[in-house]
């Protein structure tokens, strides 16, 4: 652990303490650091509140003054189980002891009356604990699946000094103001309906002109990389899936398979039990399993999951990729090397299955739409073409005005199994993307284990205006799918050659990135972005005809311009608008009538004072056009 995670991993220890002190009939589950902080999960018989999480840190004051002492002591399994009954505390640590794999050293820390199964480590006394906070409860299933009981997460966070921790929690108050759940539901950028289903976006106008905008923004930039844009449809068959790898290997993310009709109504009528049916879903033929394994050069379907063809089911699967379909184009007809590189774009749904505990807002959802797309090329233009996809994803991150991102070169894990393919193409794709990365002109970490399974990826981490860090494009680097289905295309030498592919979503997905876009600019999008770019606000009925001349031209202009018409004062209609976020503002009184003037608000600049309205239009069609970042006078 590093010094910080040391801390925080102190502080959901201490935190327990405090927890066992005033409700000793809680039972523990886990308490990590984060990246933010810690938490522990506890079960209690009543809900925790507010002032129950002052009274904890008022308790861990006094126990951090006690300057207890963490101590390790290393025990058998058994021994293990013994003490965890003495504690009282078996109903969930039970459970997390059998997670340890049987090689590994079980360990436990103590300090003051508190012990806890724990691998470590920790501060050496509770007293070098010097600023916390406790900062909210929510629900968390055990495990995070909901079939579990829910228990109540207690978040905390801590810093190694009271000025990082006052830092961090402006940073929080300034993330509140900024939640994109709060400002989609004021501004109707986005809603989620309980009878569509959690996790399942739906636009109202606002928000889908968002979305529109940023389609056509990055629309454009693939015309100019000469991307061809495509569509899928929503589902495919499961042998699409078992041949590209996603199913069954993936199915705890997926919705689940839906066999086909008749033949539901077959196995329906032979009684057949769900794990049957689920097994002879994912199950293959020999024939199936022999070609594929052939190809790959590995086994990557086991005997184990052959099955006599009279008992297959057939059946269908959400896509939770788009690259399947995408190769099943690049495939329906034959290639040359003459037309490589093949670049297929699309705008594409694809589905996963988040436990409901996970999702949050547009961030974390269960439907959601990639800006994907899918290069099929030669051995030898795998590097330019990587250049040409991280050139798109620092063009969408510069004009968006989130300059200050670092990379992150997701390699495989030699000590895992997940990852597909044969090593030296393995090789090859991981110093590709090295040699990408290095280009960048930005520091870049590699991190073995984040790899897809197919290939590494480069992914860009964005950090926003307050310092939060997200992850958002990514490309990706993939010898492998080509094998599995079997991809060719003839080369010079009239000889079937395998393509490299490589997969890029500079947004990443657009539901994730519009919230995070609605956090970064606060809602105060640029004139380009704004669902409602200009208000024009007539200060009395007699101006409301010049309102509507001006209203006609400026949508004649193609931009997106509203007429309030009602009856309030100037100021609450001023009020109004700035509460709607409104960019531009054009007040109209009888001077500017009569010299065909506007007064302009602007969200950047405030009161800009009176310019002729052919002076204005000029301005906003250059703003938007260029797609330009608000700039304070």
């Amino acid at each position: 652990m590093t010094p910080l995670e040391e801390l925080r991993h102190s502080c959901s220890h201490i935190l327990a303490t405090a927890v066992l002190r005033l409700h000793p009939d809680a039972k523990l589950d886990i308490g990590p650091p984060t990246d933010t902080g810690f938490y522990y999960d506890i079960d209690l018989d009543h809900p925790l509140t507010a002032e129950d999480l002052a009274r904890l840190e008022t308790e861990m004051k006094k126990i951090i003054d006690e300057n207890q002492p963490f101590t390790r002591r290393e025990v058998t399994r058994e021994e293990a189980v013994e003490l965890i009954k003495k504690i009282g505390q078996e109903r969930y640590k039970l459970g997390r002891l059998a997670d340890i794999p049987e090689d590994e050293a079980i360990s436990f820390y103590q300090n003051g009356e508190f012990i806890d199964l724990c691998a470590g480590t920790h501060l050496r006394y509770t007293r070098q604990v010097k600023a916390f906070k406790l900062l909210s409860i929510a629900g968390a299933y055990h495990r995070g699946d909901e079939r579990n009981p829910q228990l109540q997460r207690i978040y905390g966070t801590a810093f190694p000094t009271k000025d990082e921790l006052a830092q961090y929690l402006e940073r929080l108050e300034q993330a509140k103001l900024r939640d994109h759940r709060k400002l989609g539901r004021e501004l109707k950028l986005f809603h989620i309906d309980e009878d569509i289903g959690q996790g399942l976006i739906l636009w109202p106008p606002a928000g889908a002109t968002l979305r529109q905008e940023l389609q056509n923004f990055i629309s454009e930039e693939l015309r100019k990389q000469g991307y061809a844009q495509v569509f899928t449809p929503h589902i495919g068959k499961l042998t699409l899936y078992k041949t590209s790898g996603h199913f069954p290997y993936y199915k705890d993310s997926q919705y689940p398979a839906i066999p086909a009709p008749d033949q539901l109504a077959q196995i329906a009528a032979e009684g057949c039990t769900c794990a049957d049916m689920a097994a002879r879903l994912e199950a293959v033929s020999a024939p199936f399993a022999a070609q594929l394994n052939a190809r790959a050069g590995t086994q990557l379907i086991a005997p184990d999951r052959v099955m006599d063809p009279a008992r297959l089911l057939d059946g269908f699967l959400l896509k939770p990729m788009n690259c399947p379909h995408h190769i099943k184009i690049f495939a329906s007809q034959p290639r040359s090397y003459r037309d490589l590189p093949v670049r297929l774009a699309e705008f594409g749904t694809v589905y996963r299955w988040e436990q409901s505990g996970e999702l949050n807002g547009m961030t974390r959802v269960r439907g959601f739409t990639q800006d994907d797309a899918h290069l099929f090329c030669t051995e030898t233009q795998v590097a330019e073409e990587l250049l040409g996809c991280l050139a798109l994803v620092k063009t969408v991150l510069t004009t968006l005005g989130m300059a200050g991102y670092r990379v992150r070169v997701g390699l495989r894990d030699p000590d895992s199994n997940k990852y597909t393919g044969q090593a030296e193409n393995w090789d090859k794709a991981e110093a590709a993307c090295r040699a990408a990365a290095q280009t960048l002109g930005v520091p870049f970490t590699e991190e073995p284990g984040e790899a897809a399974f197919y290939g590494p990826k480069i992914d860009f981490v964005v950090k926003d205006v307050i310092g939060r860090e997200w992850q958002l494009g990514t490309v990706q680097v993939d010898y492998n799918l080509p094998h599995r289905f079997d991809l060719a295309y003839i080369g010079p030498d009239n000889q079937p050659h395998r393509p490299v592919m490589i997969h890029r979503a500079p947004f990443g997905s657009m539901e994730r990135f519009c919230g995070v876009l609605i956090e970064h600019f606060a809602g105060d999008f640029p004139l380009w972005l704004a669902p409602e770019q200009i208000r024009l606000l007539p200060i009395s009925e007699k101006l409301a005809d010049y309102g509507r001349d001006l209203l006609e031209q400026l949508r004649a202009a193609g931009l997106r311009a509203t007429l309030d018409e009602h009856s309030d004062k100037l100021g609450a209609k001023i009020r109004r608008a700035e509460l709607e976020k409104i960019p531009h503002i054009l007040v109209l009184g009888a001077k500017e009538a009569a010299t065909g003037a506007v007064s302009i608000r602007t969200r950047a600049n405030g009161d800009e004072g009176a310019h002729p309205f052919a002076d204005y239009l000029a301005r906003a069609k250059t703003e938007v056009a260029t797609r330009a970042l608000p700039l304070k006078k």
